[in-house]
């Protein structure tokens, strides 16, 4: 089962967070909120934090930025998961992808059962990498911002959790691109 490795010594990460709305500034952005109390909390450190419209281009060029930084290391996203017209954070987030982490949404989903039952199965929470940076996609609400968070991203980007994270690998998400 997993556990925290107390002999090993925490390694901040520095997240961006971003929240995708056509209605929301950063003065009423709870889910944002949620994620930003968490990320500092943690120990690790809140860099970037933005909000863009649900629009498939504006949210793909903030994270293909976000990216292209190398003072950020990971980068979740709030809103637009769902199934409506509006929201295509989902879309956004494949197109800049390099690799998705399939297992991250069936988990998102195990946990959002024991919470919502099967209301759990209208969210399409997503990860991947692009350019050695990971890239999370939530739902809107702070209940699923809070949820995928204690359950799955403050374990995963511990790097003393056992026995693997997302942390310890950091370094070789680009190494295809180094020449050898």
């Amino acid at each position: 089962m997993s556990r925290i490795d107390e002999t090993m010594e925490f390694v901040s990460v520095r997240i961006a967070v971003l929240t995708v709305s056509d209605t929301r500034a950063l003065a009423d952005d709870k889910s944002g909120d949620v994620l930003a109390a968490r990320i500092e909390a943690a120990g690790h450190i809140l860099k970037e934090r933005n909000i863009v419209r649900d629009e498939r281009k504006l949210i793909a060029d903030q994270l293909r930025t976000w990216c292209a930084d190398g003072d950020i290391d990971v980068v979740i996203s709030t809103g637009g998961t769902g199934l409506t017209g509006r929201d295509v954070t989902v879309e956004a987030h494949r197109d800049v992808y390099e690799k998705e982490i399939e297992a991250f949404g069936t988990v998102f989903t195990i946990v959002s059962m024991q919470k919502i039952g099967t209301s759990a199965v209208q969210s399409r929470a997503t990860g991947g990498v692009s350019n050695g940076t990971y890239l999370f996609a939530l739902p809107g609400s702070p209940g699923a911002c809070k949820d995928a968070w204690d359950e799955i991203l403050c374990k995963q980007l511990d790097y003393r959790h056992r026995p693997c994270n997302f942390v310890e690998i950091m370094p070789r998400l680009d190494e295809h691109k180094r020449r050898k």
